[in-house]
């Protein structure tokens, strides 16, 4: 017999979170905060108009409100001040685990130096322990870069490789397929780094990206990724090597109004590792247990496929198979203690 899903039940839930963006993490307040720090005019005097500026309706026009978002972080403590606004947040959401993506280049290319966004990352990080929330760093590349931008900025990582744990492939997919960075990928493995990409939902050869990614690239999740559904030999191979794949139901409402749910699933029922995610909560209006509930309101999810939704994340973590025992057991105590 199903259980209805409460909120409840979702807001306890153990969880990783393994698709954030911490850059779509930045709460109205804390950029007009920063601005009004940092001396940086942005256009807007109150949180209301901040919050009325988050407005698009597609990936581009979402970039366009982005990146320029991002101009307030100019010094280490203020990277450290947006990790940690997030990590509270997800410690509410009782997110056990996180890995969370930061993007370099979108900020030395504004002349804020590699160390002053991952040293202020990193310290948030370790500081997350006394919420009881631990959290590793993913690097990506922005894939509208130059590979050579792309190469640059993973040698200039060496000299902080133990700050982060691997690297991911995120921005404007159109016309940026991942073999465009084949090389930085195959370094990065080389260097014992774990390697993720987006391969973004209905984009034009999205099925074609998803399977340089499985087949050649070698990636061990994918971000978004539930065009798989289209290929059932991808499907298969999906399943069989484990790969995971995050989906993001909020996020994808502003491109497919069903937010995918159908595809996820889908996935669940052929055995496929997905797990939901909050992308960049600050922009697309909720955290982590909000994209659990909308997606089992929505598409009517039993406790069970939540469950299973869960123990994907940490199944498909980069963390040692000791850590995720621990963490698939919390989940099985919490269940049976909630259902008492």
């Amino acid at each position: 017999m199903s259980v209805n899903v409460t909120r409840e039940f979702i807001n306890g839930l153990p969880k990783a979170e393994l698709h954030v963006h911490i850059e779509g993490t930045l709460e109205p307040d804390l950029k007009l905060k920063l601005a009004q720090k940092n001396q940086i005019d942005i256009g807007q005097k109150t949180i209301e108009e901040v919050r009325a500026s988050y407005q698009f309706d597609d990936l581009a026009s979402f970039l366009a409100v982005y990146y320029p978002a991002m101009n307030v972080l100019q010094t280490e403590d203020d990277f450290y001040e947006l990790a940690m606004a997030y990590l509270r947040r997800a410690s509410e959401n009782n997110v056990r685990h996180a890995e969370i993506f930061f993007d370099p280049q979108a900020h030395t290319s504004r002349g804020i130096s590699f160390a002053t966004v991952i040293n202020g990352l990193y310290r948030a990080t370790v500081d997350a322990r006394a919420l009881n929330v631990d959290a590793r760093l993913i690097m990506c590349f922005l894939r509208d870069y130059s590979r050579d931008s792309a190469r640059k900025t993973l040698l200039e990582s060496s000299a902080f490789r133990d700050k982060f744990i691997g690297v991911g492939l995120d921005s404007d997919e159109h016309n940026n397929p991942p073999m465009k960075f084949f090389n930085q990928f195959t370094q990065a493995s080389a260097d014992g780094l774990h390697v993720t990409a987006h391969a973004d939902i209905d984009q034009k050869d999205s099925i074609e990206h998803i399977r340089e990614l499985l087949e050649v690239i070698g990636s061990e999740r994918i971000d978004h990724g539930t065009n798989v559904v289209e290929d059932p030999d991808l499907i298969e191979f999906a399943a069989k090597n484990k790969i995971g794949f995050t989906s993001c139901p909020l996020s994808n409402s502003f491109v497919s109004p069903e937010m995918k749910g159908k595809e996820v699933l889908e996935l669940l029922d052929n055995g496929v590792k997905v797990s939901i995610h909050s992308d960049d909560p600050a922009y697309f209006g909720g955290y982590i247990s909000d994209n659990y509930y909308a997606l089992a309101k929505n598409f009517n999810f039993s406790q069970e496929q939540v469950v299973t939704l869960a123990k994907n994340s940490f199944e498909t973590s980069w963390i040692s198979k000791e850590q995720k025992a621990l963490y698939l057991k919390e989940i099985d105590d919490y269940v049976n203690q909630f259902n008492a």
